[in-house]
């Protein structure tokens, strides 16, 4: 059986700094695992790359030959890879041993965890090819400045939970650049009263039913339990 590792979050979050800092910390304790490109937008990087995407599509040939954004660009590039998983992916993946690690640094546009199925069927077909997959989400700690940010933050790494379905790890990347660690700690293991209470000070009353509905989500799925990333701290 082979593990892969699949680095999902909105745009700015640092995955790929993550990618980078999982790979350097892989190397000093002697552990071999292989970082791979799914976004057809990037440039540089911070480690070796084992797969690119930019080798089947990339964002700037698309947009230039096709004429779209770079927000539909990057999905038909996503979809051109869902189109090429049985050949493109598959011939990348023989080359790789069954106990290799393969860590997937994805793009940052949210669609593409939350209800389009491209990241979804690719997670499928890693295990019809034995691979046990996992996925780790990263929220920047700067977003998470008050109750309603925080809910926010939640919300859509719960989405993406349900959309891919696998053992799912949340991340609050950037501790290094936090200036106040006290706000952040109110919620890295917060009460639901507390939250809620916050939550209905920051909104009209007319949202309590809401406000109690989407804390129960929140608290039901166990979706408060934040692990902080301060890179400074090997």
């Amino acid at each position: 059986m082979g593990y892969a590792q699949l680095v999902i979050g909105p745009a700015g979050s640092g995955k790929s700094t993550y990618c980078s800092s999982l790979y350097q910390h892989c190397e000093t304790v002697g552990r071999s695992i292989h970082i791979v490109n799914l976004d057809p937008a990037a440039e540089n990087f911070d480690y070796p790359v084992a797969m690119d995407i930019r080798e089947l599509i990339s964002l700037e040939d698309v947009m230039e030959e096709l004429g779209l954004g770079p927000n539909g660009g990057l999905i038909y590039c996503m979809e051109h890879l869902e189109e090429n998983l049985d050949d493109w992916l598959t011939e990348e993946l023989d080359n790789y041993l069954e106990d290799d690690y393969l860590v997937f640094d994805c793009p940052g546009q949210i669609e593409l965890f939350s209800h389009v199925p491209v990241l979804k069927n690719f997670v499928e077909h890693l295990k019809r090819k034995n691979f046990n997959v996992c996925g780790v989400y990263l929220l920047d700690s700067q977003f998470i400045t008050d109750v309603t940010k925080f809910i926010s933050g939640c919300m859509a790494s719960l989405s993406a939970m349900i959309q891919l379905e696998l053992p799912h790890v949340n991340i609050l990347s950037k501790m290094d650049l936090v200036t106040n660690k006290r706000d952040i700690d109110n919620y890295l293991n917060p009460e639901p009263r507390t939250l809620l209470a916050e939550l209905n000070q920051r909104m009209a009353p007319q949202f309590g039913k809401l406000n109690k509905s989407l804390i129960e989500l929140v608290d039901q799925y166990s979706m408060v339990s934040f692990l902080p990333l301060d890179l400074r701290k090997e």
